[in-house]
């Protein structure tokens, strides 16, 4: 992570002061990380120990930095990993240049491996990853969301780059193609995971842990499956708050909301989904050979949906 993270520091640089002082604030911030530490998992796991990992485990950092930037302008965010955001900071164009310019950068760096197939996974992705982020603003304030509706928009706009990760490993390393799909369904269900304990700590979190304001998903009319699960099994009262807060993007009743979530076992419905994911990306990894990189893959899957930030 050390050398992903020295290239991506080199990679930064741009004849134009504020492209680099923008990258620069966002990457600076840290994160977790997880793109890019599963790219290199799988390849430890595999055998491969060519440098294109290292190249690869950034383009997929600097992908995933760039639609932080975007998401946050969309959703008129103002704090993020524990401080302003960069919209908050230098602007909303500012911010959304910069993120097409980390997008430019991410496939001028993917050419260097010279790999059709790393080309195709990264480019279909980011393209899955822009229709998701489409179809959850189509889905803002729309508080009739099914879950299986939920689940389509998490499995594009924040699985999608989990299973391209995990899935360039597995092409790097040349591994046989039911190796390949194994590490792209962990990839993916691990990504879902996630972005499912995600949700779930806008109601069950701590805003100093998190780094972010709670209850920022109903600020934005986000039907999540907390409120989602909260609503199906609350009372007429309970869902029709929870579904006029939706509609209308309100705070103002966050704390009774909050309350009704855990009243109806909303959470645990949430966090028994995301363990279900878990699992599911724990049984893809019997394909893989027996390494302390593959233990360490089922065991960061197995401690996801105990997080708190």
């Amino acid at each position: 992570m050390r050398a992903v993270d020295l290239v991506i520091g080199q990679r930064l640089t741009s004849t134009v002061p504020l492209v680099g002082q923008i990258s620069q604030y966002i990457i600076a911030a840290g994160g977790k990380r997880l793109r890019p530490a599963l790219l290199l998992m799988v390849c430890g796991a595999l055998g491969y120990k060519g440098a294109h990992r290292h190249t690869l485990a950034a383009v997929v950092e600097l992908i995933h930095t760039a639609t932080l930037l975007h998401d946050d302008v969309v959703d008129a965010s103002t704090l993020r990993r524990g401080r302003a955001t960069a919209n908050e900071t230098f602007g909303n164009p500012a911010s959304v240049l910069v993120g097409d310019f980390l997008h430019t950068r991410s496939f001028q760096m993917m050419v260097e491996t010279g790999s059709m197939k790393v080309m195709q996974i990264l480019s279909d992705a980011t393209n899955v990853i822009a229709e998701g982020e489409v179809l959850q603003l189509m889905n803002m304030h729309d508080a009739s969301l099914s879950e299986a509706d939920y689940l389509k928009v998490i499995r594009s706009k924040t699985a999608k780059l989990f299973e391209a990760s995990a899935r360039l490993g597995a092409v790097l390393a040349d591994a046989p193609t039911t190796v390949e799909e194994a590490c792209a369904t962990y990839g993916q269900a691990l990504g879902t995971a996630f972005q499912i304990i995600d949700d779930v700590l806008d109601y069950d979190g701590n805003a100093a842990e998190m780094g972010k304001n709670l209850g920022d998903d109903l600020r934005e009319g986000k039907a999540t499956l907390p409120l989602i699960a909260a609503m199906e099994r609350g009372t007429t009262q309970q869902a029709k708050v929870i579904r006029d807060a939706i509609e209308q993007g309100s705070t103002d009743e966050l704390t009774s909301i909050v309350d009704v979530v855990k009243l109806t076992g909303a959470l645990q419905i949430a966090r028994a989904a995301a363990m279900d994911e878990a699992d599911r990306a724990i049984q893809a990894l019997t394909l893989l050979p027996e390494t302390p990189f593959t233990s360490a893959m089922r065991l960061l899957a197995s401690q996801l949906t105990d997080r708190r930030a």
